[in-house]
């Protein structure tokens, strides 16, 4: 395919080239803004380019809509799957098909067993979806994409919630698909050593211009980091230097010191099921620890206890040895804890600017009599704007950011408030390998200066690299503590799949 496409004055793709070849995985890397997503999603017929042709097998195609894409043997999964839980696998593979006014579940189970009989996919056909672990729902959505004679599958970010097992898995099938069958696969992650791992080729997006393909033998973690910023940039010896999932962390970042947040005997009950059983922790000060887990075993939960945008059923959260349970956020916040959720995009007023938003933390440090001082509040953001590399101005509508500026916004106005306690969740995800670098740096330093740090991540090599300590949550109880210096992906992996 080559292709150009704008949005108005913005060129996301500049004429560019992008070839997969029948029986390999082709990676596809840049940083968020790139123009990847603006790529597939021609591919797959939910944007038209402005210029530029496809081709399918040599022949020229004119690709409207997805069901078009389908047809002409293109299948895409995304990491947010696209199912309906409360129903089967059989029934959820009908709900791709034609319409044609005539259902029958019973062609729809033999059309799953064939599926998976041919391409080695152990799906069984009444499961309940909701009931699946994710790595069977990813196998799901891939038997989807199959079920349409796919002959190129878009696999975007596909490991990001999965256990090192199931990624092993995946990567097996992908593999197995591409020799056996001759699938062309476009494999769309961030993380290096998995790009190395599975690809055949790589090309390299940067400012919606291909700037390299190359074979996957000849380059390196550092030469892909090079290639996807086109600088060098200090925090990136962060990523660069795990080269595999298996090198341990940095190993007790600085010397932890008083207790600054105890969590004791926490339960949390939703819907009246305990997502969260029995949770104790503890954290000093200019510590930073760890909670690793799959999505879906109470890891949301927590957060918003700690945060106080939910109460817990029973148990105890002392901040600064000050039981803060039933304060809500400014009770936290008071006794010195801070906190970004998962949701940046919850945390943020897109319709304020990047200066409002930073000062909505204590704004009456802004007041000038009865109003604020608008000059004050600019003042102050661009030292943060400096500080934290936000690529933005203190003007600039907060809902316009991308998604790794509006992290650095949430996290620069988490530690405007200098708390004792911090908690960040997710913080790294659907973020570039650039923004990344500078969130975990940033984090790791504001340890060094004191910060009793609770990081709640499903990304392992960030678990490994940036924290002191690790524990693991399944089913919403602590399953296992690990230092991190000594911890293995190995070990974590099977934690968290609740093999103790």
């Amino acid at each position: 395919m080559r292709i150009a496409k704008s949005f108005g004055p913005v060129k996301a793709l500049a004429d560019v080239t992008f070839a997969a070849q029948s029986g390999q995985v082709h990676a596809l890397l840049g940083e968020n803004g790139a123009g990847k997503t603006t790529l597939m999603r021609i591919l797959y017929g939910l944007t038209r380019p402005d210029a530029g042709t496809i081709l399918i097998d040599g022949s020229e195609a004119n690709i409207t809509s997805p069901r078009v894409a389908r047809n002409l043997g293109i299948g895409m999964v995304t990491q947010h799957f696209a199912l309906v839980g409360p129903m089967t696998v059989a029934e959820n593979l009908l709900l791709t098909e034609p319409g044609n006014g005539v259902i029958s579940l019973q062609k729809a189970r033999a059309h799953v067993r064939d599926l998976s009989s041919e391409f080695g996919l152990e799906v069984d056909p009444d499961a309940i979806v909701e009931d699946l672990p994710v790595g069977g729902r990813q196998r799901v959505e891939i038997l989807k994409a199959l079920s349409h004679g796919c002959k190129t599958l878009v696999l975007d970010e596909p490991t990001a919630v999965l256990t090192p097992k199931d990624i092993d898995s995946l990567f097996s099938l992908v593999q197995g698909l591409c020799k056996d069958s001759g699938l062309a696969v476009v494999f769309i992650s961030h993380k290096m050593h998995e790009v190395l791992q599975i690809s055949d080729e790589v090309s390299v997006l940067r400012h919606g211009t291909i700037v390299s393909t190359q074979r996957n033998f000849e380059l390196d973690v550092h030469q892909l980091t090079q290639l996807m910023v086109g600088a060098d940039d200090p925090n990136l010896e962060v990523l660069v230097g795990a080269k595999s999932p298996q090198t341990p962390a940095i190993a007790q970042l600085s010397a932890p010191k008083a207790t600054v947040l105890s969590v004791r005997d926490l339960v949390i009950s939703r819907d009246g099921v305990d997502r969260v059983d029995n949770f104790s922790l503890e954290v000093r000060a200019g510590e930073i620890v760890a909670v690793a887990g799959v999505t879906g075993n109470g890891q949301s939960e927590l957060v918003e206890a700690l945060l106080g945008l939910h109460e817990p059923t029973l148990g105890e959260i002392e901040v600064n040895t000050i039981n803060v349970v039933g304060s809500g956020i400014r009770g936290r916040r008071t006794a010195g804890m801070s906190g970004v959720s998962e949701d940046r995009h919850q945390q943020v007023v897109g319709e304020l600017s990047v200066a409002e938003n930073l000062a909505l933390t204590d704004p009456s440090r802004f007041a000038s009599g009865p109003l604020l001082s608008r000059s004050a509040m600019t003042a102050s953001a661009e030292d943060k704007i400096a500080q934290f590399n936000i690529k933005s101005s203190p003007g600039q509508s907060a809902g316009t950011l991308s998604g790794g500026n509006m992290q650095k916004v949430l996290l620069a106005r988490m530690f405007d408030a200098k708390p004792s306690v911090a908690v960040v969740a997710q913080p790294t995800r659907g973020l570039d390998v650039s923004s990344t670098a500078q969130v975990r740096a940033e984090l790791r330093n504001r340890a060094k200066d004191g910060t009793g740090i609770v990081v709640i991540s499903e990304d392992l090599d960030e678990v490994l690299q940036i924290s002191d300590r690790i524990v693991v949550i399944y089913r919403g109880r602590i399953v296992g503590e690990l230092a991190s210096d000594t911890a293995t992906t190995a070990e974590l992996g099977r934690l968290m799949a609740g093999v103790a």
